[in-house]
């Protein structure tokens, strides 16, 4: 959608296209100081589809497969950010064939010639690094086959965009795109041979300002969005390497930061390698968060009970990770989701309970309704989310829960989460409990979700509302969304769930009969996803009709299911999303 501009931005936006036009014009002679490689990985399958001529940015489809990429005519501001910033490179270069190659280097080049000399809307800072990390990256793949005198072209371009990005990264916005624009420039400059050493010195000041102020003295971010963090840890190893490799000092304030962060993802990483879908962030590129925290060089484990607010139960192949605090408030809230105590559940390879994430990329509609407590795997009550959605434009969160408990327990079977969550009581008077317990073999998991007054207040503002009620009591539903990869059917009897895995795993969901077992349709949103991708719920529904309202349930692999199996390779989410 088109934004409004206000005067600051008209002369933001006026101070880039004159750096542009000037860096656009600028005689650079740029060289590769070390062999560059990629630090971000495509999606195959998107990949064919861009080959095919079928593209998807931020929402537009448009499938015309002699269309130009420049040709797609928007005045979305997403959707610029995606055609400029380029990072469809990625998935042209993880297909790898020659038609893959061939669009593009005929992209590529065709931006040098339409834009190269400082003119078109990828002339911002923020877009500009994008578009040179994937440039850079992916410069072999690109350069292959082609003459000198499209070489040059091609190392001129980019020695111009480092000199533009040098000068105006000053201009993003504090937090994750200021670290995103100053890493990019940093790594470009040195890279490059392009920059003075007065301005790497100024870039390199200017990422410990940055990174300092995003992330505190834990190792975390206001968001709570796993992904960001992650994309932060990226682009500070990304700039320390390559200060190293051109025989630069790394600050020991970079070094710190990548020191603290390392341990809060270990805490967020589920066993099989991806991230928890939580406050926006999705599970991540395949080997995206494994190859980040290895290139990061950092052993510490995650050992404190909470990363982030998110606690992690892991046993066997088995992990659990619940949203453990009172999600952010103020403008870090922005694209925070109503999500506390929902979990996440993995087995090795394969997830299982999930929350439905970002549908951001699906339209407003979409990322409302994926920010509300129905698209997690938690208890909610009807009509009710746990923390509100501002009705303004910025839509913050407000009403958040005020306390917020978890404590971790250990004994002899087992681990043990105990947690709480007050986000009900000013409007039914009543505090969601959730005890969730892992085996130690994580074959097994029981859980345990109450409904609870505390004290005389809250009893008479939950006899207010069951009045209201006409005494039929305050629906509730206790859900688990399923991933895709995830069949399930109900046993005849209507007690269980069985729920089969790709691996051949096969686990079942039993509840104590408090309430009613029904599942239902849900979906699966991811970036990249042509669509949102259907799957199912099991859903425990029932009423609080007392002070007190418990259910108990337990997700158990079958006694059949071997303690180890061997998982065949992951389908390419895309291939699955074109069958639906």
């Amino acid at each position: 959608m088109a934004q409004i501009l206000t005067w600051r931005d008209r002369f933001t936006a006026f101070l880039d296209r004159r750096a542009a036009r000037k860096a656009g014009r600028a005689r650079i002679v740029a060289s590769f100081a070390t062999p560059p490689e990629p630090v971000s990985v495509g999606l195959v399958a998107k990949g064919r589809q861009l080959v095919a001529g079928e593209f998807l940015f931020s929402g537009l489809r448009i499938t015309n497969p002699l269309l130009s990429i420049w040709d797609i005519v928007t005045d979305n501001s997403d959707v610029i950010a995606d055609l400029h910033g380029c990072e469809w490179l990625d998935d042209l270069a993880a297909l790898g064939d020659e038609s893959a190659r061939a669009r593009a280097q005929m992209w590529v080049f065709d931006w040098i010639r339409r834009y190269g000399a400082g003119t078109g809307p990828g002339w911002t800072p923020d877009i500009t690094a994008r578009r040179l990390r994937v440039w850079i990256g992916h410069s072999d793949f690109l350069l292959r086959g082609q003459s000198k005198a499209a070489t040059d072209q091609f190392m001129q371009s980019l020695g111009r965009q480092a000199l533009f990005l040098s000068r105006r990264w000053h201009a993003t916005a504090p937090g994750l795109p200021r670290i995103a624009a100053v890493a990019t420039a940093i790594t470009a400059s040195v890279m490059l041979n392009n920059g003075s050493s007065a301005s790497v010195d100024r870039a390199v000041a200017a990422l410990v300002v940055a990174g300092q102020g995003h992330i505190d003295d834990q190792g975390t971010l206001k968001t709570r969005n796993p992904q960001e963090l992650l994309a932060v840890l990226t682009h500070l190893v990304t700039a320390a390497q390559a200060l190293h490799a051109t025989g630069r000092s790394v600050p020991a304030e970079v070094s710190g930061l990548i020191t603290r962060i390392v341990p809060v993802l270990r805490g967020l990483r589920h066993v099989d390698g991806g991230l928890a879908r939580f406050h926006g962030g999705g599970r991540g590129a395949e080997g995206r968060l494994d190859a980040a925290l290895a290139a990061a060089g950092v052993k510490t484990p995650a050992t404190q009970p909470t990363a982030m607010g998110f606690a992690r139960l892991t046993a066997g192949r088995t992990s659990v990770i619940v949203d453990a605090a009172a999600p952010p408030v103020g403008p870090a809230s922005r694209d925070a989701h109503a999500s506390t105590l929902a979990l996440e559940v993995t087995s090795g390879r394969r997830p299982l309970f999930v929350n439905c994430g970002s549908g951001a990329r699906f339209g407003e509609d979409w990322r409302r309704a994926s920010r509300a407590t129905p698209s997690h795997s938690t208890l909610g009550l009807e009509g009710v989310s746990s923390s509100h959605l501002g009705q303004t434009d910025d839509e913050l969160l407000s009403d958040v829960p005020r306390l917020v408990r978890a404590e971790l327990v250990t004994d002899s079977t087992g681990r043990r989460l105990d947690l709480s969550h007050n986000g009900y009581q000013p409007s039914h008077g009543l505090t969601h409990a959730r005890i969730l317990h892992l085996s130690g073999d994580g074959r097994s998991l029981t859980g345990e979700d109450l409904l609870t007054t505390l004290d005389a207040t809250d009893e008479a503002r939950f006899d207010h509302v069951f009045d209201q009620t006409l005494r039929a009591g305050v629906r509730f539903a206790i859900r688990f969304h399923l991933h895709p990869d995830v069949t399930c059917a109900t046993t005849q009897d209507k007690e269980a769930v069985t729920l089969w895995l790709k691996s051949g795993e096969i686990w079942i969901f039993r509840h104590d009969g408090a309430a009613q077992l029904s599942v239902s349709p849900s979906v699966y949103l991811e970036n990249g996803q042509l669509k949102p991708r259907p799957t199912q719920q099991v859903v425990l529904s029932g009423s609080a009709l007392a002070y007190a309202t418990r259910v108990r349930w337990s997700l158990a692999k079958a006694d059949n299911t071997p303690l180890a199996v061997r998982d065949l390779a992951r389908a390419d989410p895309l291939d699955i999303a074109d069958q639906t």
